[in-house]
């Protein structure tokens, strides 16, 4: 079974990947970075069904991700990183940024040219070998009329960076509602974003862990 193949089996995907430098703060060895992350449709409907969601435990996607991808970085003689539990903290957001197949937005989200501002990692894998990685795509933003712009009805995602603060006073009011039950209208208004199966379900939950809301550790 090649790897995109034991990838999509747990509803994963290679999102993009380099040929890494001494620059680029991997381990040492690493001749090939792979970015990962859930392959629509049916990743959410995958992952409720796990036992990490069904054990009533924190952090069940965190733990769910640490597992399978750590057994598939095990299998391939590779190393498993991951964009939580840290120190350390790696640079998913850099190294994102040197596959060409995910970009800087205009409000300095990442966004890719399959999920649009949907895109997020469930972990990387560090690789010994040299591999072909994934090629480069346009960045979609280029021929877009950017209505990520002027989406967010807290004015607290623009082009000068994220005021945190206001998002999460915003969330607070009645006004909110909208985007905590469906996912914040700035990832929403991408047009790539609307083409891509994320599910409305999905966005809520990591609302819910962003802001807080439900007293649920998990």
């Amino acid at each position: 079974m090649t790897l995109p193949e034991t990838l999509a089996a747990h509803h994963l995907a290679i999102l993009g990947g380099f040929h890494p430098t001494a620059e680029d703060a991997v381990p040492a060895g690493t001749q090939t970075l792979l970015l990962i992350g859930p392959a629509e449709p049916g990743f959410w409907a995958h992952l409720t069904a796990q036992p990490e969601w069904q054990d009533d435990q924190p952090d069940p996607i965190d733990r769910w991700s640490r597992r399978v991808i750590g057994r598939i970085a095990c299998d391939l003689g590779a190393k498993a990183l991951f964009p939580f539990g840290g120190p350390p903290y790696h640079p998913f957001y850099t190294w994102a940024l040197r596959t060409g197949r995910i970009w800087d937005s205009p409000i300095r989200l990442l966004v890719s040219a399959d999920q649009g501002l949907m895109v997020s990692f469930r972990g990387a894998l560090a690789l010994k070998s040299r591999i072909d990685i994934p090629a480069q795509t346009p960045r979609p933003c280029d021929t877009c009329p950017a209505p990520c712009r002027d989406a967010c009805p807290a004015q607290a995602l623009t082009g000068d960076g994220y005021d945190v603060p206001a998002c999460h006073s915003f969330l607070d009011t009645d006004q909110g509602t909208p985007c905590m039950t469906m996912g914040c209208a700035t990832r929403r208004a991408c047009p790539v974003s609307q083409a891509y199966a994320r599910l409305p379900e999905q966005s809520a939950y990591h609302m819910r862990r962003f802001h807080k809301t439900d007293g649920v550790s998990r």
